[in-house]
């Protein structure tokens, strides 16, 4: 079963230089994120309200791929399927990074009264909106319900990761029954969850406005980006053993289809939100569509139509493409970048309604928080085998030459 040759390499390499070459990864990213740490931190004395507004974006978007990443894991357990065996272990170990989220949400406890109008006392007394929003909207109860959301999920993801150790060292069959069951309970508490910290983090920047789609669009977009990571990542350890030997050609064609759909769920959730809230017509609701529909922010909603719908539908729907592991792979860092531009569309207009200004922070906070999650998650992926190989549908796929 070895993968395309096309795309991989003659011979595989051995796992030691698999581990070698992580060690290399980690080390790098590490430096990266400190030294972009360092930007962050040195500009943020000179621009502190933008440094908030940067950190936040970047955390938005970084907070995908371990949220994402856990719901996906479950949602294969649930559904079944050979579609997840190559990235199961990849988007495992992206969940065993939420301590670190949490560890770097602080900063944003700090910059509370800065990022949000509802934390602003003389913006309370002088809008009675947020008078009445207040009894939700205050420091310290966002502060206790982000803490209660990182624990639930914390606790979920630890629970799932301890049940998939146990199934490597033992073989117990009866481990993915567990695994399906406490999957279903799961996706409901994600979605709640995600529901409530999307309105928490990034729609109460603008406590006017509300949308009941918001929620659903925040987990199709960390959906997506931690199922393109997965897919990258996959396409990466398949020059290595073991995943070498068992990857194949006909898996990530499984993996470019579920990319499709999640691509095709984020243009009907977006384009349903625009229809209702546009055919509505109300002052309180349209003027978050107004600010991102003109200026420069109407070029970035142009792009976003076409890169994140148009292109991607159309390069996917080719069976040859979802095929060739490096142009899916292509198409999976495509993806993730075009989630970057997405969560910026989402966070930055809060603040700058009129057109776009880029700062150096919204280039170095990415990264900083970035390098040091690939680090994180280079080392967790150390740990633990590559491939599920105790799973029922691993031995019954591959005992039939699948």
């Amino acid at each position: 079963m070895s993968a395309a040759s096309n795309c991989a390499p003659v011979a595989p390499k051995s796992k030691e230089q698999l581990l070698a070459d992580l060690n290399s990864c980690q080390w790098r990213a590490l430096i990266i994120g400190i030294m972009a740490g360092i930007i962050c931190i040195v500009d943020a004395f000179f621009s502190p309200v933008q440094f908030f507004r940067s950190y936040l974006f970047a955390l938005v978007f970084w907070i995908s791929f371990p949220l994402g990443g856990m719901a996906i894991v479950m949602m294969n357990h649930l559904t079944g399927g050979l579609w997840g065996l190559p990235i199961r272990r990849t988007l495992e170990a992206a969940s065993r990074t939420l301590p670190l989220m949490l560890i770097l949400f602080v900063p944003i406890f700090f910059g509370m009264r800065i990022l949000y109008k509802w934390a602003q006392p003389a913006a309370v007394r002088a809008d009675h909106v947020l008078q009445y929003q207040h009894i939700y909207l205050n420091d310290w109860f966002f502060v206790v319900r982000t803490i209660v959301y990182f624990a639930i999920w914390i606790f979920w993801a630890w629970l799932l990761n301890r049940w998939s150790a146990e199934q490597d060292r033992t073989g117990d069959r009866r481990i993915a029954t567990r695994l399906e069951s406490f999957s279903g309970p799961g996706l409901v508490v994600y979605g709640l969850l995600i529901t409530f910290g999307s309105v928490d983090w990034v729609m109460s920047l603008e406590p006017h406005w509300y949308s009941t789609i918001y929620g659903l669009l925040f987990m199709v977009v960390q959906g997506l980006a931690a199922l393109s990571f997965g897919v990258y990542v996959a396409r990466r350890l398949s020059d290595y053993e073991p995943i070498a030997s068992y990857v194949n050609p006909q898996r990530f064609n499984d993996l470019g289809n579920l990319l499709l759909t999640f691509v095709i769920l984020w243009a009907y959730l977006a384009f349903s939100q625009f229809l209702i809230i546009w055919s509505g017509n109300t002052k309180m609701e349209i003027g978050w569509y107004m600010i991102r529909a003109h200026g420069g922010w109407a070029g970035l909603a142009l792009f976003l139509i076409l890169f994140h719908f148009f292109a991607p539908f159309v390069i996917l729907l080719w069976r040859n493409v979802k095929r060739r592991m490096n142009t899916i792979a292509g198409v999976a860092v495509g993806l993730m970048f075009v989630s970057l531009v997405d969560v910026y569309w989402l966070v930055a207009p809060a603040f700058q309604p009129d057109q776009p200004k880029l700062h150096l922070l919204d280039f170095a906070a990415p990264t900083a928080i970035g390098g040091i999650w690939i680090a994180v998650f280079c080392r967790e992926l150390k740990r633990r085998p590559l491939l599920p190989v105790h799973d029922p549908d691993f031995a019954e796929a591959f005992a039939h030459g699948d």
